[in-house]
């Protein structure tokens, strides 16, 4: 089975990017948020925060993921 990257709506803080990240990459989504803010800050918030804002229109919703067996 494929994994297919979503925005999570149980771990969601934000917009739910960091949360379906986490599940896809097999992350504890606390690491990865850390890991998210520590990159945000060290590069002035502009790349990070802008690929953030894109994946939250570009990702679906976790419901709208069609799942294939």
């Amino acid at each position: 089975m494929k994994k297919k990257l979503y925005r999570s709506r149980s771990k969601k803080m934000v917009g739910g990017v960091i949360g379906g990240l986490a599940d896809y990459l097999s992350m504890d989504v606390t690491l990865l948020r850390i890991l998210f803010v520590i990159l945000l800050l060290t590069t002035a918030f502009f790349p990070f925060g802008l690929i953030y804002l894109i994946m939250i229109f570009i990702v679906p919703n976790e419901g709208d993921v069609i799942k294939h067996d």
